[in-house]
């Protein structure tokens, strides 16, 4: 809470645009005073840019990052009904990274970043036409499909038979977005994606399995990287082996900047 509480603070601007499909989308603009990238980064389901991002932000600053922290839609502050669980999201992406071209100095490497669904998100982003100043993705503890992690969810937390109740929950999401659980995957994305990726996972995540991140891994066609960290849950991986880790993020801009 602190540190989220130090990034909502820290004198980032608020800014907006509006997406493709006419969702407002909001993000928070945190510029370096001497930037060597940018970062488009996307928080998790249920959580927040401040969340996710507060205990990394100061690495990113020091790092010399401008960092513009997104608000995934269907959440907080952007509009939309519905969260899309990456799909609707990775055009997002896109539009976010347009925004960037017409505003900021795209000169520099951006890099899509993002953790838990934004690690999907990004991920699932990598299928789409990048433009050239993307030199790379970070995708820390991201599923690899709606249709893998509701099943998941359901034989491994829930303790209930996927087969029917995967069925009525994926027409409720057709219903409501158009698109099934199914309709696109991380796998798919990586296999003819161009830009570098790290993937980056904690053993022991409870709620989305570190496989996930080993098929992606193996499925990537572009150059990559693996960080798994042992013993750190969900999204804890900073958390457990923040030195390890930001030698691993640092060496990945020192390769692709």
């Amino acid at each position: 809470e602190q540190a989220a509480f130090r990034l909502r603070h820290s004198g980032c601007v608020r800014v907006e645009l509006t997406a493709r499909d006419g969702t407002r989308l909001i993000g928070h603009w945190q510029e370096h005073p001497h930037p060597q990238r940018i970062l488009v980064a996307m928080h998790g389901w249920r959580s927040g840019w401040d969340q996710d991002f507060g205990f990394i932000a100061p690495f990113l600053q020091l790092s010399g990052c401008s960092v513009l922290y997104a608000e995934q839609r269907g959440q907080n502050n952007s509009g939309g009904e519905y969260i899309g669980f990456g799909l609707y999201e990775r055009y997002d992406c896109i539009d976010w990274l347009n925004y960037l071209r017409e505003n900021k100095n795209t000169d520099l490497p951006v890099y899509l970043v993002g953790i838990s669904m934004g690690a999907t998100t990004v991920l699932m982003a990598a299928g789409l036409d990048l433009p050239d100043e993307v030199h790379g993705i970070i995708a820390d503890c991201g599923f690899t499909s709606p249709h893998d992690i509701w099943k998941h969810t359901a034989e491994k937390s829930l303790k209930i038979p996927y087969n029917l109740h995967g069925i009525l929950a994926g027409e409720m999401f057709r219903k409501k977005t158009n698109m099934r659980p199914s309709d696109y995957s991380t796998i798919e994305a990586v296999s003819v994606c161009a830009a570098p990726i790290l993937f980056i996972h904690g053993s022991e995540d409870k709620v989305v399995p570190v496989e996930m991140t080993y098929k992606n891994y193996v499925a990537c066609t572009a150059k990559k990287r693996l960080l798994i960290v042992p013993g750190a849950d969900h999204g804890m991986s900073y958390y457990c082996e923040k030195e390890r880790y930001e030698q691993e993020v640092s060496a990945f801009f020192k390769e692709y900047d």
